[in-house]
């Protein structure tokens, strides 16, 4: 009998099942394990070394608990943190996630890209590291949006949300000239990955045309390099959700998109 790998997707909240979709379909032969650490959502309102103690301890019980053979942590902020710490003190292979500004500014035609994320993200030094190394002279306008990982969650849970609730935290990235298609923001990267969610919705507020660009394909591809050739076929079961609160979660035809049609214990 081949035994099927297991895979941890890690996230403050929600946001990573963006990432979980595109890497079940990437590896549909594997089992999941969905992480929301939801007692101490946001990450982006906790300081630095508040999360590192956090995070760090919560991966070692998840680990010992779970014994997946890769650990995706699907939240910019807690990447841009703590990946060196979690590959430091554990053994097995870890995919993190990180604003693409590399390949946002290789595709603007305008050379006008911002950059959505959480305050933490946007300020944090890896973030500027990145577009000292990779902005290939484009204009990167980084934006920190306070609410907008809330604003998803919530949408995820079935509350209304409103468009102008959605737009304030949208707007800043729209920089140029409106009536200058050649002179304005293109691209947009979207360094949480709450914001997927709100897609079709951040398309309808869009002042103006431009490309998302969401990482989880990437990371999908990433992770199924790590694992290897499939040698098996499609995984029937193995889909577990967990909160850290412990609450139930209540949402499974909402989920099941996400682990693939899967319904999540």
């Amino acid at each position: 009998m081949i035994n099927s790998p297991t895979i941890l997707v890690f996230d403050s909240g929600l946001g990573g099942l963006t990432v979980l979709r595109e890497v079940v379909a990437a590896r549909p032969d594997a089992h999941y394990i969905y992480v929301a650490d939801d007692a101490f959502f946001p990450y982006g309102h906790h300081g630095e070394d508040e999360i590192i103690a956090r995070v760090v301890p919560l991966m070692g019980e998840l680990i010992g608990t779970h014994d997946p053979d890769l650990v995706v942590i699907a939240c910019n902020t807690a990447s841009t943190l703590v990946l060196s710490h979690l590959r430091a003190a554990y053994s097995l292979p870890f995919v993190g996630t990180v604003p693409a500004i590399k390949p946002a500014c290789a595709l603007s035609k305008t050379r006008r890209v911002s950059v959505l994320g959480t305050k933490g993200t946007v300020k944090r030094e890896y973030t500027k590291a990145l577009i000292r190394d990779f902005a290939l002279g484009c204009e990167v306008t980084l934006v920190g949006s306070p609410e907008l990982a809330s604003l998803a969650e919530a949408a995820l849970s079935g509350h209304p949300i409103s468009d102008g609730d959605v737009l304030a935290e949208l707007a800043p990235c729209f920089v140029g000239d409106p009536q200058d298609a050649g002179a304005r923001t293109d691209i947009v990267v979207l360094a949480c990955t709450h914001y997927p969610l709100l897609l079709d919705r951040l398309n309808k507020l869009a002042p103006w045309p431009v490309d998302w660009i969401d990482p989880a394909p990437a990371i999908a591809r990433r992770v199924s390099d790590l694992l290897g050739a499939r040698i098996g076929g499609i995984a029937q079961s193995g889909a577990e959700m967990i909160f850290t609160s412990n609450r139930a979660h209540g949402l499974s035809a909402t989920l099941t998109p996400f682990f693939g049609g899967r319904v999540p214990a």
